[in-house]
Protein backbone atom coordinates (compact mmCIF):
# COMPACT_ATOMS: atom_id res chain seq x y z
CA UNK A 1 0.00 0.00 0.00
CA UNK A 2 2.84 2.07 0.78
CA UNK A 3 4.93 1.28 -2.51
CA UNK A 4 1.61 1.80 -4.44
CA UNK A 5 1.05 5.49 -2.84
CA UNK A 6 4.38 6.58 -3.44
CA UNK A 7 4.42 5.33 -7.25
CA UNK A 8 1.25 7.85 -7.61
CA UNK A 9 2.80 10.34 -5.49
CA UNK A 10 6.07 10.65 -7.79
CA UNK A 11 3.54 10.35 -11.31
CA UNK A 12 1.45 12.71 -9.49
CA UNK A 13 4.32 15.52 -9.03
CA UNK A 14 6.08 13.86 -12.51
CA UNK A 15 3.03 15.27 -14.17
CA UNK A 16 2.82 18.34 -12.50
CA UNK A 17 6.45 19.51 -13.15
CA UNK A 18 5.95 18.55 -16.94
CA UNK A 19 2.82 21.12 -16.75
CA UNK A 20 5.00 23.68 -15.17
CA UNK A 21 7.77 23.46 -17.67
CA UNK A 22 5.23 23.37 -20.46
CA UNK A 23 3.60 26.54 -18.95
CA UNK A 24 7.37 28.24 -18.61
CA UNK A 25 7.93 27.15 -22.18
CA UNK A 26 4.69 28.57 -23.76
CA UNK A 27 5.24 31.96 -21.29
CA UNK A 28 8.59 31.96 -21.84
CA UNK A 29 8.12 32.21 -25.95
CA UNK A 30 5.97 34.98 -25.54
CA UNK A 31 8.19 36.92 -23.47
CA UNK A 32 10.79 36.09 -25.31
CA UNK A 33 9.22 37.43 -28.94
CA UNK A 34 7.43 39.99 -27.39
CA UNK A 35 11.13 41.16 -26.00
CA UNK A 36 12.63 41.37 -29.25
CA UNK A 37 10.59 42.77 -31.20
CA UNK A 38 10.50 46.05 -28.53
CA UNK A 39 13.77 46.51 -27.93
CA UNK A 40 14.89 46.65 -31.38
CA UNK A 41 11.67 47.90 -32.60
CA UNK A 42 10.80 50.16 -30.20
CA UNK A 43 13.87 53.16 -30.59
CA UNK A 44 12.67 52.90 -34.82
CA UNK A 45 8.88 53.32 -33.68
CA UNK A 46 8.24 57.19 -34.45
CA UNK A 47 5.30 58.79 -35.63
CA UNK A 48 6.20 59.39 -39.13
CA UNK A 49 6.28 55.60 -39.12
CA UNK A 50 2.75 55.49 -38.14
CA UNK A 51 1.54 58.89 -39.95
CA UNK A 52 3.70 58.37 -43.53
CA UNK A 53 4.08 56.53 -46.40
CA UNK A 54 7.39 55.62 -47.21
CA UNK A 55 9.27 58.57 -49.11
CA UNK A 56 12.33 59.02 -51.38
CA UNK A 57 14.97 56.73 -50.24
CA UNK A 58 13.20 55.05 -48.00
CA UNK A 59 14.51 51.86 -48.01
CA UNK A 60 18.14 53.79 -48.10
CA UNK A 61 17.09 54.77 -44.22
CA UNK A 62 16.12 58.31 -45.43
CA UNK A 63 12.53 59.55 -44.66
CA UNK A 64 8.93 58.01 -44.23
CA UNK A 65 6.83 55.13 -42.72
CA UNK A 66 4.85 52.47 -43.36
CA UNK A 67 1.12 54.13 -42.96
CA UNK A 68 0.32 52.20 -46.56
CA UNK A 69 1.28 48.72 -44.84
CA UNK A 70 -1.26 49.51 -41.79
CA UNK A 71 -3.89 50.98 -43.47
CA UNK A 72 -3.42 48.09 -46.29
CA UNK A 73 -3.27 45.33 -43.71
CA UNK A 74 -6.72 46.58 -41.88
CA UNK A 75 -8.05 46.81 -45.63
CA UNK A 76 -6.79 42.87 -46.50
CA UNK A 77 -7.67 41.57 -43.20
CA UNK A 78 -11.02 43.03 -42.84
CA UNK A 79 -12.47 42.70 -45.97
CA UNK A 80 -11.05 39.18 -46.06
CA UNK A 81 -13.08 38.82 -42.27
CA UNK A 82 -16.36 40.67 -43.78
CA UNK A 83 -15.98 37.48 -47.01
CA UNK A 84 -15.23 34.67 -44.66
CA UNK A 85 -18.31 35.66 -42.37
CA UNK A 86 -20.86 36.36 -45.18
CA UNK A 87 -19.80 33.19 -46.37
CA UNK A 88 -19.17 30.94 -43.06
CA UNK A 89 -22.84 31.82 -41.23
CA UNK A 90 -25.07 30.34 -44.11
CA UNK A 91 -22.84 27.40 -44.31
CA UNK A 92 -22.76 26.76 -40.79
CA UNK A 93 -26.61 27.23 -39.78
CA UNK A 94 -27.04 25.13 -43.03
CA UNK A 95 -25.33 22.28 -41.26
CA UNK A 96 -26.75 22.41 -38.24
CA UNK A 97 -30.29 23.25 -38.79
CA UNK A 98 -31.32 21.88 -42.39
CA UNK A 99 -28.62 19.22 -42.84
CA UNK A 100 -27.58 18.31 -39.52
CA UNK A 101 -27.03 14.61 -39.65
CA UNK A 102 -26.23 13.65 -43.21
CA UNK A 103 -23.36 12.78 -45.07
CA UNK A 104 -23.48 16.30 -47.35
CA UNK A 105 -22.56 17.85 -44.03
CA UNK A 106 -20.24 15.38 -43.08
CA UNK A 107 -18.42 15.96 -46.45
CA UNK A 108 -18.45 19.81 -45.60
CA UNK A 109 -17.09 19.57 -42.08
CA UNK A 110 -14.43 17.39 -44.06
CA UNK A 111 -13.35 19.78 -46.49
CA UNK A 112 -13.73 22.46 -43.99
CA UNK A 113 -10.97 20.77 -41.86
CA UNK A 114 -8.72 20.16 -45.22
CA UNK A 115 -8.94 23.52 -45.89
CA UNK A 116 -7.58 24.61 -42.39
CA UNK A 117 -4.89 22.67 -42.58
CA UNK A 118 -3.70 23.85 -45.83
CA UNK A 119 -0.63 25.73 -46.05
CA UNK A 120 -1.17 29.98 -46.64
CA UNK A 121 1.46 29.73 -49.44
CA UNK A 122 -1.27 26.94 -51.64
CA UNK A 123 -3.74 29.38 -51.12
CA UNK A 124 -1.52 32.14 -52.79
CA UNK A 125 -0.72 29.81 -55.82
CA UNK A 126 -4.05 29.04 -56.31
CA UNK A 127 -4.94 33.01 -56.40
CA UNK A 128 -2.69 33.50 -58.60
CA UNK A 129 -3.38 31.36 -60.67
CA UNK A 130 -7.07 32.45 -60.85
CA UNK A 131 -5.75 35.86 -61.49
CA UNK A 132 -3.42 34.43 -64.59
CA UNK A 133 -7.11 32.51 -65.68
CA UNK A 134 -8.63 35.80 -65.34
CA UNK A 135 -6.60 38.30 -66.82
CA UNK A 136 -6.10 40.11 -63.51
CA UNK A 137 -3.62 41.86 -62.06
CA UNK A 138 -2.07 42.22 -58.34
CA UNK A 139 -4.50 43.77 -56.44
CA UNK A 140 -6.78 44.36 -53.22
CA UNK A 141 -9.62 42.41 -54.38
CA UNK A 142 -7.42 39.45 -54.69
CA UNK A 143 -5.92 39.72 -51.40
CA UNK A 144 -9.20 39.93 -49.49
CA UNK A 145 -10.47 36.94 -51.60
CA UNK A 146 -7.38 34.65 -50.87
CA UNK A 147 -7.56 35.62 -47.27
CA UNK A 148 -11.15 35.42 -47.39
CA UNK A 149 -10.49 31.39 -48.24
CA UNK A 150 -7.67 31.10 -45.73
CA UNK A 151 -10.39 32.64 -43.14
CA UNK A 152 -13.37 30.82 -44.06
CA UNK A 153 -12.15 27.42 -42.06
CA UNK A 154 -11.14 29.10 -39.15
CA UNK A 155 -14.38 30.65 -38.80
CA UNK A 156 -16.56 28.70 -40.16
CA UNK A 157 -15.59 25.45 -37.99
CA UNK A 158 -15.38 27.58 -34.48
CA UNK A 159 -18.80 28.54 -35.12
CA UNK A 160 -19.99 25.04 -35.85
CA UNK A 161 -18.64 24.06 -32.56
CA UNK A 162 -20.62 26.63 -31.09
CA UNK A 163 -23.63 25.80 -32.40
CA UNK A 164 -23.35 22.23 -31.75
CA UNK A 165 -22.87 23.29 -27.93
CA UNK A 166 -26.59 24.51 -27.73
CA UNK A 167 -28.84 22.33 -26.18
CA UNK A 168 -31.20 20.58 -28.91
CA UNK A 169 -34.30 21.54 -26.27
CA UNK A 170 -33.78 25.17 -27.13
CA UNK A 171 -34.78 24.53 -30.77
CA UNK A 172 -37.43 22.17 -29.77
CA UNK A 173 -38.85 25.10 -27.85
CA UNK A 174 -38.15 27.12 -30.79
CA UNK A 175 -40.20 24.93 -32.86
CA UNK A 176 -43.26 24.29 -30.38
CA UNK A 177 -43.69 27.83 -30.04
CA UNK A 178 -44.52 27.99 -33.81
CA UNK A 179 -41.43 29.34 -35.40
CA UNK A 180 -40.01 27.47 -38.39
CA UNK A 181 -36.21 26.32 -38.86
CA UNK A 182 -35.07 29.68 -40.46
CA UNK A 183 -36.81 31.83 -37.70
CA UNK A 184 -35.42 29.63 -35.15
CA UNK A 185 -31.84 29.80 -36.76
CA UNK A 186 -31.66 33.82 -37.43
CA UNK A 187 -33.31 34.30 -33.70
CA UNK A 188 -32.25 31.59 -31.39
CA UNK A 189 -29.16 29.79 -32.47
CA UNK A 190 -27.62 33.18 -33.99
CA UNK A 191 -28.43 34.92 -30.83
CA UNK A 192 -27.30 31.98 -28.46
CA UNK A 193 -23.76 31.99 -30.82
CA UNK A 194 -22.85 35.69 -30.18
CA UNK A 195 -19.79 35.84 -27.71
CA UNK A 196 -18.34 33.05 -29.46
CA UNK A 197 -19.18 34.83 -32.67
CA UNK A 198 -17.63 37.84 -31.91
CA UNK A 199 -14.31 35.67 -30.91
CA UNK A 200 -14.25 33.45 -33.92
CA UNK A 201 -14.71 36.65 -36.08
CA UNK A 202 -11.60 38.41 -34.50
CA UNK A 203 -9.33 35.23 -33.96
CA UNK A 204 -10.03 35.35 -37.88
CA UNK A 205 -9.28 38.83 -38.21
CA UNK A 206 -5.51 38.20 -36.45
CA UNK A 207 -5.17 35.50 -38.53
CA UNK A 208 -5.52 37.41 -41.65
CA UNK A 209 -3.44 40.40 -41.16
CA UNK A 210 -0.59 38.32 -39.87
CA UNK A 211 -0.59 36.05 -43.26
CA UNK A 212 1.92 36.88 -45.70
CA UNK A 213 2.53 33.96 -48.04
CA UNK A 214 -1.17 34.48 -49.49
CA UNK A 215 -1.13 38.07 -50.15
CA UNK A 216 2.30 38.24 -51.36
CA UNK A 217 1.06 36.63 -55.10
CA UNK A 218 -2.37 38.12 -54.89
CA UNK A 219 -2.09 42.16 -53.31
CA UNK A 220 0.96 42.57 -54.26
CA UNK A 221 3.21 45.47 -52.70
CA UNK A 222 2.72 49.19 -53.05
CA UNK A 223 4.11 52.34 -51.43
CA UNK A 224 1.10 54.00 -51.57
CA UNK A 225 -2.42 53.75 -50.14
CA UNK A 226 -5.17 51.53 -52.26
CA UNK A 227 -7.75 53.76 -53.44
CA UNK A 228 -9.31 51.03 -55.19
CA UNK A 229 -10.12 47.40 -55.38
CA UNK A 230 -8.07 47.20 -58.27
CA UNK A 231 -5.09 48.57 -57.06
CA UNK A 232 -2.20 46.72 -55.45
CA UNK A 233 -1.94 46.88 -51.46
CA UNK A 234 0.85 46.42 -49.12
CA UNK A 235 0.97 44.69 -46.05
CA UNK A 236 2.93 45.03 -43.04
CA UNK A 237 4.33 40.76 -42.66
CA UNK A 238 5.64 42.03 -46.37
CA UNK A 239 6.63 45.50 -44.90
CA UNK A 240 8.67 43.17 -41.94
CA UNK A 241 10.05 40.65 -44.84
CA UNK A 242 11.40 43.35 -47.34
CA UNK A 243 12.70 45.56 -44.47
CA UNK A 244 14.82 42.58 -43.00
CA UNK A 245 16.37 41.85 -46.54
CA UNK A 246 17.69 45.06 -47.18
CA UNK A 247 21.40 45.79 -46.03
CA UNK A 248 20.93 49.16 -44.10
CA UNK A 249 20.75 48.43 -40.52
CA UNK A 250 18.49 51.57 -40.04
CA UNK A 251 15.84 49.97 -42.36
CA UNK A 252 16.22 46.48 -40.69
CA UNK A 253 15.46 48.35 -37.40
CA UNK A 254 12.07 49.68 -39.07
CA UNK A 255 11.57 46.16 -39.63
CA UNK A 256 11.14 45.48 -36.57
CA UNK A 257 9.41 48.30 -35.37
CA UNK A 258 6.70 47.24 -38.08
CA UNK A 259 6.51 43.74 -36.17
CA UNK A 260 5.89 45.81 -33.00
CA UNK A 261 2.68 47.40 -34.61
CA UNK A 262 1.44 44.48 -35.88
CA UNK A 263 2.04 42.12 -32.46
CA UNK A 264 0.16 45.19 -30.75
CA UNK A 265 -2.88 45.12 -33.55
CA UNK A 266 -2.92 41.20 -33.15
CA UNK A 267 -2.86 41.82 -29.18
CA UNK A 268 -4.92 44.49 -29.01
CA UNK A 269 -8.00 42.05 -30.85
CA UNK A 270 -7.30 39.06 -28.84
CA UNK A 271 -8.06 41.77 -26.03
CA UNK A 272 -10.83 42.94 -28.13
CA UNK A 273 -12.45 39.28 -28.26
CA UNK A 274 -12.27 38.76 -24.75
CA UNK A 275 -14.22 41.88 -24.21
CA UNK A 276 -16.93 41.46 -26.42
CA UNK A 277 -17.23 37.76 -25.41
CA UNK A 278 -17.68 39.10 -21.68
CA UNK A 279 -20.30 41.65 -23.29
CA UNK A 280 -22.40 39.46 -25.60
CA UNK A 281 -22.64 36.90 -22.86
CA UNK A 282 -25.58 38.30 -21.61
CA UNK A 283 -27.33 37.20 -24.54
CA UNK A 284 -27.13 33.60 -24.07
CA UNK A 285 -28.98 31.18 -22.24
CA UNK A 286 -26.62 29.25 -19.48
Amino acid sequence: MKRRFSRRYLEEKFFQALMGLSLLLVTGSLAGILLTVVIKGAPALTLDMITKTPQGGYYLGKEGGILNAIVGSLYLAGGGTILALIVSIPTVLGLNVYARGTRWADLVRLSLDLMWGTPSIVYGAFGFTLMLALGLKASLLAGIIVLGLLELPIMARAVDELIRMIPEELEESSFALGANRFETALFVILRQILPGLATAILLAFGRGIGDAASVLFTAGYTDRIPDSLMAPAASLPLAVFFQLNTPFPEVQQRAYAAALILTVIVLLTSLGSRWLAGRLGRYTIR
